[in-house]
């Protein structure tokens, strides 16, 4: 089959189209064709090795984590599905290597969940990592009616989901981003405001109390103002910087499969409650320029690739 692959660790250059060996069904896996494949930041993360110690390898790898297609085979115990059925899901295996960057990907049952007729394949593969990773975060800082939450990196693909399903949960909710995403934010029903230096002064005006929630989707110097603007009780949680939990009693998040909570987000796209943001699609062939346009970093949205 045809697949993006990468031999060994390295830049972008590392990247190749390739002709592999078509994946097979475990006895609780699928085999799904694939119809879209979303990008992420910790796919080419681990492309580089950073993430070594944390996260196993074997290369020859295809990255990609999030998928949307049909399923062509099922396992021997993989009665939820059937041979047909429109699938996504965020299907991170113990071991990188066949992502969802390739015609055919390997897909653990436990991850996956049926595809709504009324959502894209696009919109879809854009779904599982962001969607999860703002949904979980919401649930481990217990957002709720009534809150006041600052999302850091609202305007980015985890942000902008933390957003709308803060809001969908009665929150008010604040959002750092470059003047340049301020109209993008206040469509998502947050206010807007620019990181950086004014940030604490900024974030008072429109929040005199403070905020019961601070999630930080951004990292580096996002939490510094943390101590200023935490109501007493306040908690904090974050996809980036451990801190949130050594220094400020909340939360280091790493996002886990939950095919339960992939299905309530596809649902609610799907009946127009949550919007998904594609800052562009790229074809297989393209896989390369795909990632080398994320990792420029300031994508507002995400990034899908069609096969």
């Amino acid at each position: 089959m045809k697949a993006l692959v990468y031999r060994d660790f390295g830049g972008n250059d590392r990247l190749e189209i390739a002709q592999i060996d078509r994946p097979h069904n475990g006895p609780d896996t699928l085999v799904v064709r694939v119809i879209a494949a979303g990008i992420n930041p910790v796919d080419y993360k681990v492309r580089e090795g950073y993430l070594r110690g944390a996260i196993d390898t074997s290369l020859p790898a295809v990255p990609g984590w999030d998928v949307s297609g049909i399923v062509e085979q099922t396992g021997l115990d993989t009665p939820e599905f059937a041979v047909g059925d429109a699938v996504l899901a965020y299907a991170r295996a113990d071991v990188v290597q066949h992502g969802s960057l390739a015609e055919f990907m390997p897909v653990p049952v436990r991850t996956a969940t049926a595809k709504p007729e009324r959502l894209s394949f696009t919109d879809a593969a854009a779904l599982p990592l962001t969607g999860l990773t703002a949904l979980q975060a919401l649930d481990r800082v217990a957002v709720a009616e009534g809150d006041t939450v600052l999302i850091h990196g609202a305007a980015g693909g985890v942000g902008s989901f933390g957003v709308q399903l803060a809001r969908l949960r009665g929150a008010t909710v604040v959002g750092t981003a470059s003047p340049r995403n301020h109209d993008y934010l206040r469509d998502l029903g947050a206010t807007p405001i620019s990181y950086g230096d004014g940030l604490v002064t900024a974030a008072r005006e429109v929040a005199p109390n403070g905020f019961d929630a601070i999630m930080d989707f951004a990292g580096g110097p996002s939490l510094d103002a943390t101590p200023d603007l935490l109501t007493e009780g306040g908690r904090v949680v974050s996809i980036a910087d451990a801190r949130a939990r050594t220094e400020f009693g909340g939360h280091y998040l790493w996002v886990r499969p939950d095919a339960g909570q992939l299905a309530e987000l596809a649902h609610l796209t799907a009946a127009g409650e949550l919007r998904v943001e594609i800052a562009g699609t790229y074809s297989l062939d393209e896989g390369a320029a795909a990632y080398a346009a994320l990792e420029k970093g300031h994508t507002r949205g995400k990034i899908v690739v069609t096969i």
